[in-house]
């Protein structure tokens, strides 16, 4: 399981990541060919593709338990579908669009001490009010509203 690649392209300036990126609209300013915005979002959704395939048979990305890993795909899954999807235009599926990914961000958010720690108004207030270039209006969006309080599932697939 450890050759899983699901590394996103995103432009050096912004840096890089070993986790499921964002492809960004805007580039200094000035809008991204459609094309390049295209294979970006394609290997975006390409790895949350093979993430789903993992979390099939695996409870976390690497066993039954958890390692820094999943706490760092948990960062970027609990922001995906209430700003990435709208404002970084990552349109073609949320993550609440995928049975497994669905399940396993919504395991880590009910494990002790994790949901106290989420504020996804501060969330979209930070997105939405700080990146000018790409919302110039500044229009933080009222949703989506998220219930990660349900039955995830995964128990089933080993101990968490």
């Amino acid at each position: 399981m450890s050759n899983l690649n699901v590394v996103i392209v995103i432009p050096a300036r912004y840096g890089s990541t070993r986790l499921p990126g964002k492809p960004l609209a805007m580039l200094d300013g000035k809008p991204m060919v459609q094309r390049v915005y295209e294979r970006a979002c394609q290997q975006l959704f390409d790895a949350l593709d093979q993430l789903e395939d993992r979390l099939a048979t695996s409870r976390y990305l690497f066993g039954i338990k958890i390692v820094e890993t999943d706490w760092r795909l948990f960062c970027t899954l609990i922001r995906f579908d209430v700003v990435y999807y709208i404002h970084f235009k990552c349109s073609l599926r949320r993550i609440i669009d995928y049975h497994n990914l669905q399940g396993y961000l919504t395991d880590l958010y009910q494990h002790d001490g994790i949901a106290e720690t989420v504020n996804f108004d501060h969330i979209k207030r930070h997105y939405y009010l700080t990146h000018e270039k790409i919302n110039p209006s500044r229009i933080v969006p009222i949703g989506p509203i998220l219930d990660l309080s349900g039955e995830h599932g995964r128990a089933r697939l080993g101990a968490g």
